[in-house]
């Protein structure tokens, strides 16, 4: 039997028409400003239950940056952290369901470290940018793709001429950056920990190597060439090039010992190529 016609512009029976999904969304993220004057707020958005939804909405994206930023939250304190959770949450609300992805999505600006750092209330804390990047690294390494690490043994058996032409990507779950005037690693890692920088951390330049080598995140400090290596290999550059690209920021590195951490805390994968799909078609 044929279904029954509609009037045309009709939605399907239990099928809310997009202009009403899109004001109760709004509605939902904005609070009482979500309608201007032109346009008031229907009844069911002033209405007391509604209010009780709308709270429980922003209570949920709060809990969700806390939970993707715990060191931010020690450093501030929770009374600071859910007043600026608050205001991303209204300005920026969630566009994916997936909440531990929520604020830490490069895909998806502004990250929660950058709307923080241009908060009046965060100049006294420098710092706090950096720590927001790792926790937000942090949470990359842990949701990213998993891959092979790449096989010392195998590494050390190639030729010295193979080896420079050897090209290694970065693995998918591996994060790395460099503070160069901060000691930001130390602090983020006392302050995901709850224990406290304490008094005699040095305040110089420092980086840090997220990795999941064993379906665990790890972090690692990592000297700036390592860094530099890093990001060599992620432009596709192999060994050699990559190498150089070291020992022009530190040419008193050890090339060999960036290297072999690189590969015990699992950042590095091998390049293998992709066979064409026409290899060895008759013509």
């Amino acid at each position: 039997m044929n279904a029954p016609a509609r009037a045309p512009g009709k939605p399907p029976s239990g099928e809310l028409p997009a202009p009403f999904q899109q004001r109760f969304a709004q509605a939902v993220h904005d609070d009482q400003q979500a309608f201007d004057q032109p346009d008031p707020a229907p009844p069911w958005a002033r209405h007391p239950a509604f209010a009780v939804y709308r709270n429980t909405v922003l209570k949920g994206c709060i809990d969700a940056l806390q939970a993707n930023h715990p060191a931010v939250c020690n450093l501030v304190g929770k009374v600071w952290f859910e007043s600026a959770a608050a205001l991303y949450a209204r300005q920026h609300p969630p566009r994916d369901p997936r909440l531990y992805r929520y604020g830490v999505d490069p895909a998806v600006p502004p990250l929660f470290a950058d709307f923080i750092a241009d908060l009046a209330a965060a100049n006294a804390l420098p710092y706090l940018r950096g720590v927001a990047r790792l926790d937000a690294a942090w949470s990359q390494c842990h949701c990213a793709a998993d891959a092979e690490a790449a096989d010392p043994a195998w590494l050390a058996q190639l030729p010295p001429d193979a080896l420079g032409d050897t090209v290694l990507r970065p693995h998918p779950a591996a994060r790395w950056h460099w503070f160069a005037d901060q000691p930001v690693p130390s602090i983020w890692a006392s302050s995901r920990a709850g224990t406290g920088p304490g008094d005699q951390l040095t305040w110089q330049g420092e980086g840090a190597l997220l990795t999941r080598p064993q379906a665990e995140v790890l972090w690692h400090p990592l000297p700036q060439a390592g860094c530099a290596l890093l990001d060599a290999c992620a432009g596709g550059a192999p060994l050699a090039a990559a190498a150089q690209a070291a020992l022009a920021l530190d040419p008193a590195c050890d090339l060999a010992g960036l290297l072999a951490l690189l590969l015990r805390q699992g950042a590095l994968t091998r390049l293998v190529p992709v066979p064409s799909p026409l290899a060895g078609a008759t013509p």
